[in-house]
C-alpha cells in the first residue's frame, strides 16, 4: 500500500492498523496504542492535518476507527542527540548506493533516533525518496551498508543476502584468544537473551557460524578478521564475547553498561570492512572496501 503522505525531511510516514476490539473513538484508540505519546501531540497532528486514513483523508478529534483501518502520521521527536560524525558515499549507480557509516549512527529510524540516522541523512542529502537499505549493521558498528535506489531491481539484490551470496568481511579489536589455531570457525546456537535487545549462546544445534582469523597484535590487544557465514543479530559480538574476547567498547557484551546518548568517547571496535558479490544484473564482480580504520 502506497502511503498517502509524502516523504518529509527524509522521513516517510509511519502507520498503525486498527485491530479487532479497538476503537471506535479515535483519541482513546491512540491513547491505548501509544501510551507514551500525549493527547496534546495527537491533537496538534490532527490540527495540522497530519493524521490521515489510507485514502489520505485528514482525521478529526471526533473521528471513529474500526478493524482494518490504517492510520498514517509523521513520527516526531522533541529532541534528538546529534551524531557528530559524517557518513561517506563510496559508490552510486542507477541500482545501488554504498555508504560508509560512522560509529554511533543508526541505519534506520528507531527509538530515540530519527533524523540522526544513515537512511534519513542520505535521503535528505540526495533527495532519494526510494532509497532503502538492503541489509543493516548495528548503530555501534561502523562500515559498509548497501542501499537500493531502484524498486525494480531491489529484489534481485536482496536475494543475494537471502541466499548468502554476499561475502562480508569485518574487523575487530579484542583481547587475545590463546591456545587457538588461526583461522578457525566458531559455531553456536544463538537465542534471544536478557534484556530483550541482547542475544546469547545456548545448548543445541548451531544456527550461527563465523570464520575468525588473526591479523596482528597491538597495545596488548588483537586485530581480528571476521567473516560471518550466517547473519544473526549481534552475531560477531556474541561469538567473540562467548570465546572470552569481548570486542573493545562493547556496551552489551558480556554485560550491559549504561552510556549517555552524547558520550561518543569509546566506540565499538567493530568495522564492516568489505563486501563482495557477483552483480546479478550485469554479472560483474564487485568489491567495496571501507575507508575507515579501527
Amino acid at each position: 500500500m502506497k502511503p498517502p503522505l509524502p516523504i518529509r525531511d527524509g522521513v516517510g510516514p509511519s502507520h498503525v492498523w486498527v485491530q479487532a476490539g479497538e476503537g471506535p473513538a479515535l483519541l482513546p484508540f491512540l491513547a491505548a496504542r501509544f501510551p507514551d505519546v500525549s493527547a496534546e501531540v495527537w491533537l496538534d497532528r490532527i490540527a495540522r492535518g497530519e493524521l490521515v486514513d489510507k485514502a489520505g483523508r485528514p482525521l478529526a478529534t471526533d473521528s471513529t476507527v474500526r478493524r482494518g483501518d490504517c492510520l498514517f502520521y509523521y513520527r516526531e521527536l522533541a529532541y534528538e542527540t546529534p551524531v557528530p560524525f559524517q557518513e561517506t558515499v563510496l559508490f552510486r549507480d542507477e541500482h545501488l548506493l554504498i555508504a560508509d557509516k560512522p560509529h554511533f549512527l543508526p541505519v534506520i529510524p528507531t527509538g530515540r533516533h530519527l533524523q540522526e540516522t544513515l537512511l534519513v541523512r542520505l535521503k535528505r542529502r540526495f533527495g532519494l525518496d526510494e532509497l532503502t537499505p538492503i541489509h543493516r549493521i548495528d548503530r555501534d558498528t561502523a562500515g559498509l551498508v548497501v542501499f537500493s535506489l531502484n524498486p525494480a531491481s531491489r529484489g534481485v539484490y536482496q536475494s543475494l543476502f537471502q541466499r548468502r551470496a554476499i561475502n562480508k568481511t569485518y574487523e575487530a579489536i579484542a583481547p587475545a584468544l590463546p591456545g587457538l589455531d588461526f583461522p578457525f570457525v566458531h559455531r553456536s546456537r544463538m537465542v534471544p537473551g536478557t534484556p530483550f535487545f541482547r542475544m546469547q549462546e545456548a545448548p543445541g544445534e548451531p544456527n550461527s557460524e563465523t570464520w575468525i582469523d588473526l591479523i596482528g597484535e597491538r597495545d596488548g590487544l588483537c586485530h581480528y578478521r571476521l567473516q560471518p557465514v550466517t547473519g544473526r543479530k549481534h552475531q560477531l559480538r556474541v561469538h567473540l564475547a562467548g570465546l572470552g574476547a569481548p570486542i573493545v567498547g562493547d556496551v552489551f557484551y558480556p554485560e550491559v553498561r549504561e552510556v549517555a546518548d552524547d558520550d561518543f568517547s569509546q566506540p565499538l571496535k567493530l568495522l564492516a570492512r568489505a563486501i563482495a558479490f557477483t552483480d546479478p544484473i550485469n554479472g560483474e564482480s564487485r568489491e567495496f572496501v571501507s575507508e575507515r580504520r579501527l
